[in-house]
């Protein structure tokens, strides 16, 4: 069974830095992938530490990206303000640790 994963989230990820962090995913999805044909694809948010409403906007694109190819984005890790943040959003169920 294959290990393959998304990028690891960076230590920041706002506004400023949330479209990089959607094109590293999808450049990680290119042909040959190992994460395509996988029914879940994980994500490492241990790192995150500053974030904002666009962490959210960016995950929640990542996760269509992995519902497009039949899969469900796991997100590990995910520091309990960001879990906090999604809730408040009415989005945290569709980013599940």
């Amino acid at each position: 069974m294959s290990t393959a994963a998304l990028p690891p989230l960076p230590s920041r990820l706002t506004h400023e830095e949330a479209d990089a962090y959607v094109r590293q995913c999808r450049a990680a999805l290119a042909v040959g992938s190992a994460l395509r044909g996988q029914p879940v694809w994980p994500v490492d948010a241990s790192a995150l530490q500053r974030f904002d409403s666009a962490a959210l906007a960016a995950l929640l694109a990542v996760g269509r990206m992995a519902h497009q190819e039949g899969a469900r984005l796991q997100v590990q890790g995910m520091p309990d303000r960001l879990k906090e943040l999604a809730a408040l959003y009415g989005v945290g169920e569709l980013l599940p640790a």
